[in-house]
């Protein structure tokens, strides 16, 4: 039994190296950064994708780059769809365009559009103007090493080394005269200075140019909304673009945009909002005709108007929030739209506890308002219903207008409006219908 085990040699070697791969990401990246790509790859492309992926993210940029161009074409697909979309956006963007196409060409087409939105910004942020051809270290590295992987980089544009911490996250810099000057066996993080500013990648142009001027920087470091580093901005370069942005500005200033601008004209304004409020309009009368389905049941138990907007207030306040915090997400490119599962469970379920917490402060107070408790229990039910439905549309309607093409920001709170008035209306007079006998009670 023993023999079969140990039998043959290679096998052993191989479960050795995934042990070491999949329990220690961090240390095999390390060793990883030491290695002649060729060498990487011809070791890494024998493993499968779930072992593969905790050590590729813990490679710095410039390894990752060069040993994803050794792998196999199949290993390349597996590592690439797996990815995070943020992080594999970040590696893709930092190969020339004909080389890019070709990973593209590997993958789906609907993650390929993913990736190509994320990999474009606003026109007026940070993330536009920066260079994504970037090389880190990470901070433990020793000098040996370094000048080693500096030589099969083939990078010469190098005044310092950005480092990273074991997290990924941007701990330093390096001048180059100090690496040079160093000891072979110390490591970086004994040679690092602060770093004095970083910038996001959606930042506004204004925001980078006055930390360039203020600080008196040669570059500065750009993050992603994950603080994952995505780019430099060279000060060099920056004076330019200000200059081109701020002539754009001006055209548009006067109209010539298609969107509308604080500015625009009268107009402008109706001839963009008038067909929404045309439809938030038609939208009411959804609603209303809800309330009307239930016209018997409120003429009968007359509290049920007192309590009515209870119902459709608190739904229309949790899906407000929920449509912030994913609006958010999808502006600031924490997520995406193949993030929807992900996003709907957190928002149910924070609504479903919200919901049972409100239900028992409004169920406690009709009760002692009415005294009956057949009332209680039909608001707090009907709190604990709506509040879920709310939460879960605020989440979804955003996530759904952006996967059809259209513009969230000014169609969404529409739509919700509508689905949170009719889900507080029916769940709130749904529930009382169903359960009259405790009213009439």
């Amino acid at each position: 039994m023993t023999e079969s085990i140990l039998s043959p040699k290679g096998n052993i070697e191989d479960a050795l190296i995934k042990a070491f791969l999949l329990n220690h990401p961090k240390d095999a990246a390390r060793k990883v950064e030491t290695m002649q790509p060729a060498e990487a790859a011809e070791l890494l492309s024998t493993q499968p994708t779930y072992v593969l992926q905790p050590v590729w993210k813990n490679l710095p940029p410039g390894v990752a780059d060069n040993l994803l161009q050794h792998l196999p074409d199949t290993a390349i697909k597996d590592i690439l769809t797996t990815m995070d979309s943020g992080l594999c956006a970040a590696l893709l963007s930092r190969f020339e365009e004909p080389q890019r196409e070709q990973f593209f060409a590997l993958l789906d087409q609907n993650i390929v559009s993913e990736l190509k939105e994320l990999m474009e910004y606003p026109a007026d942020s940070a993330g536009a103007m920066m260079e994504t051809n970037i090389t880190a270290f990470n901070e433990n590295t020793t000098v040996a090493d370094t000048l080693t992987l500096l030589r099969n980089q083939k990078i010469k544009d190098l005044n310092h080394l950005y480092l990273l911490t074991d997290d990924m996250y941007l701990s330093g810099r390096v001048p180059v005269q100090r690496l040079a000057l160093a000891e072979g066996n110390e490591k970086l993080s004994t040679l690092a200075i602060p770093l004095v500013s970083y910038v996001t990648a959606l930042d506004p142009k204004s925001e980078v140019m006055e930390k360039i001027e203020k600080l008196k920087l040669d570059t500065i470091p750009v993050v992603d909304g994950n603080d994952q580093f995505v780019g430099v901005i060279r000060g060099r370069n920056i004076l330019d673009e200000i200059k081109n942005t701020l002539a754009t500005e001006m055209l548009t200033m006067v109209g010539a945009s298609k969107e509308e601008k604080a500015l625009s004209t009268s107009w402008f304004a109706v001839k963009k909002r008038l067909p929404w409020l045309q439809i938030n309009l038609v939208t009411a009368f959804l609603a209303a005709a809800v309330v009307g389905m239930f016209e018997e049941t409120i003429a009968k138990y007359t509290a049920l108007a007192i309590l009515l907007p209870i119902a459709a207030g608190q739904s229309g306040n949790t899906g407000a929030q929920s449509l912030a915090v994913t609006m958010r997400g999808l502006t600031l490119r924490e997520i995406t739209i193949r993030h929807w599962p992900g996003v709907l469970k957190k928002e149910a379920g924070a609504a479903l506890i919200n919901g049972i917490a409100i239900a028992v402060t409004c169920g406690t107070g009709v009760y002692i308002w009415s005294s009956s408790l057949g009332l209680a229990l039909i608001i707090a039910l009907a709190l604990i219903s709506s509040m879920t439905i709310a939460a879960i549309s605020g989440a979804l309607v955003p996530i759904v207008l952006k996967k059809l093409g259209q513009d969230p920001a000014l169609s969404s709170s529409i739509i919700l409006t509508t689905i949170t008035d009719i889900a507080g209306f029916m769940s709130f007079l749904g529930i009382a219908t169903a359960l009259s006998g405790m009213l009439a009670g």
